[in-house]
């Protein structure tokens, strides 16, 4: 190897990894414990972040969360999938039909929304919509909102699908891990049936 070559793959060497090319969609799809678990499987998806969005509500927390609705952050490599795919995803692991809630969640606090932050993710936004809706034959009722503020909920609520902490009591058994809590909950609130009713093949979470 020629010394010239030499100094040019050593300075490559030295060059830094190519960065992600980061993106963030925001979403409300019911129970968010449910909405983080789904897109953590996703390829080019990150650590989702569980909270909420939507209201006017100081410092909501989880069983005090005032007007805001569950909603999770999602963070995406660009150059692996696309924030049109995220949305894509997302409409088909909801119920897009119910303007009341999200299975055996009522009320605002569990309706499904697309918050988008600028005129590119409304245009992906409504176009994921129409698909949707030409798919279904149906009105898709999920609105696109402003972003706005988003707030984080506490530690004790996210990756509590995967979590291995034991609850003492709760609905679903006691002394059981967060993780098969989060299980039955999901199999009893009757998430994957319905889904499965509404998209058929096309859900992209259920087996």
């Amino acid at each position: 190897m020629t010394p010239v070559r030499i100094l040019a793959t050593a300075a490559l060497a030295l060059l830094p990894a190519t960065a992600p090319q980061a993106g963030t969609a925001t979403v409300a799809g019911g129970c968010f414990w449910c909405v983080e678990a789904d897109f953590e499987s996703v390829e080019g998806v990150g650590d989702v972040v569980s909270g909420f969005a939507g209201g006017t509500t100081p410092d909501p927390e989880y069983g005090a969360s005032g007007d805001h609705i569950e909603a999770v952050q999602i963070p995406f490599d660009e150059s692996v999938i696309g924030y049109r795919e995220i949305l894509d995803l997302f409409l088909r692991s909801v119920d897009p039909l119910d303007d009341g809630g999200q299975f055996c969640d009522r009320g605002r606090e569990y309706t499904t929304a697309i918050f988008v932050d600028g005129p590119e993710q409304r245009a992906a936004a409504e176009a994921a919509i129409a698909a949707a809706e030409s798919e279904l034959g149906q009105e898709i009722v999920t609105p696109i909102l402003e972003t706005g503020e988003f707030f984080p909920v506490g530690d004790y609520h996210q990756d509590y699908y995967k979590s291995d902490d034991r609850l003492a009591f709760s609905s679903v058994g006691v002394a059981v891990p967060k993780k098969v809590a989060y299980k039955r909950y999901r199999e009893g609130c009757g998430r994957d049936a319905r889904i499965r009713q509404v998209w058929g093949v096309d859900a992209p979470f259920v087996d």
